[in-house]
């Protein structure tokens, strides 16, 4: 019977383990698959990481029978406890096997929405994909422009960016990327991509870079907290419609907001724009942070002192 890894989050949630979790998880996280082909600097799954196989990003991920862990999550998807399955597949040489039979085994179980990210070829793929029961699909970007997608997965700008547009036009509202913050771009560089992504109706899950021991970016340090609020402010706003002409830069950092300040306020107020983005029902507790510690992505609804520190973190004009 083959194996399936869950976050370990997911695994507390859904009963296969008796850890104690302080931000449960409303998505349930699957990752298939092993020795990944790709050269992601950051990632612990790539071939040039020295990590450990169960880890990524520092979210621990143990292993289960497919049949329990399917039969679980549907239990607790009637339970209320799941809205969401995020199918995560590594890029090995069985990748698409893998993907198309436990798309197939979880459809059989349940029918809360997939979310898949697989390294797919082409927009015939996706539409195989979304014929197997796929809700969403993913398509990681990682990085915001072509110079850090370059130096940060040894690979092709052009064939990914095309075919997420690819997708995003032959699936419209069903298609998801990633961006990380802090590779090395400029804020509005990442704002810039952000705006496109929206533009094309694609759904952006934000991440802050996070550095794993063991892989080759593991000396790298996190972005500044007050650049990642201005990002997600900046996202936020455009995904209210908000233009990105009424963004302010001084030497590439969002410096303020040609809007009303107290309407800027009204906007910001009940911290929104701090929670986890992405996926509906996607608040990913921990990928980014240790427990105890600042939230980059808060995994839940802001209290009002949170609230309050997420805006005075902004450092805005």
């Amino acid at each position: 019977m083959k194996k399936w890894k869950i976050s370990a989050g997911t695994a507390s949630i859904i009963g296969l383990s008796a850890i104690r979790v302080q931000e449960p998880t409303t998505t349930a996280y699957l990752m298939l698959g092993e020795n990944c082909l790709q050269a992601c600097k950051f990632c612990a799954q790539s071939r040039t990481s020295q990590a450990r196989a169960h880890f990524l990003s520092r979210v621990s991920w143990p292993e289960f029978e497919s049949s329990l862990v399917a039969a679980t999550i549907a239990d607790a998807a009637r339970q209320g406890k799941i809205r969401r399955i995020c199918l995560q597949v590594v890029g090995d040489a069985d990748n698409w096997l893998n993907t198309i039979q436990s798309l197939a085994i979880l459809k059989s179980g349940n029918d809360i929405p997939i979310s898949v990210s697989s390294c797919i070829n082409s927009a015939d793929q996706a539409q195989q994909l979304f014929d197997c029961g796929a809700a969403r699909i993913g398509i990681a970007l990682d990085g915001a422009t072509p110079r850090i997608f370059q130096s940060s997965k040894h690979s092709s700008w052009d064939k990914r960016w095309n075919l997420l547009l690819e997708c995003a036009q032959a699936f419209p509202g069903k298609i998801s990327t990633h961006l990380i913050v802090g590779l090395g771009e400029t804020e509005r560089e990442m704002i810039s991509r952000i705006a496109v992504c929206l533009d094309h109706d694609i759904t952006v899950g934000l991440f802050a870079f996070t550095p794993v021991r063991g892989t080759e970016w593991q000396h790298r340090p996190p972005p500044p907290i007050e650049c990642y609020r201005r990002v997600q402010v900046a996202y936020y706003l455009l995904r209210r419609g908000y233009s990105p002409d009424l963004f302010s830069f001084e030497q590439d950092k969002l410096v303020g907001f040609s809007i009303d300040r107290q309407q800027l306020y009204q906007e910001l107020a009940d911290g929104k724009a701090f929670q986890t983005s992405g996926c509906s029902y996607c608040n990913r507790p921990y990928y980014n942070e240790r427990p105890g510690q600042l939230f980059y992505n808060y995994p839940r609804q802001l209290n009002a002192q949170e609230a309050v520190l997420a805006l005075e973190q902004c450092r805005l004009k």
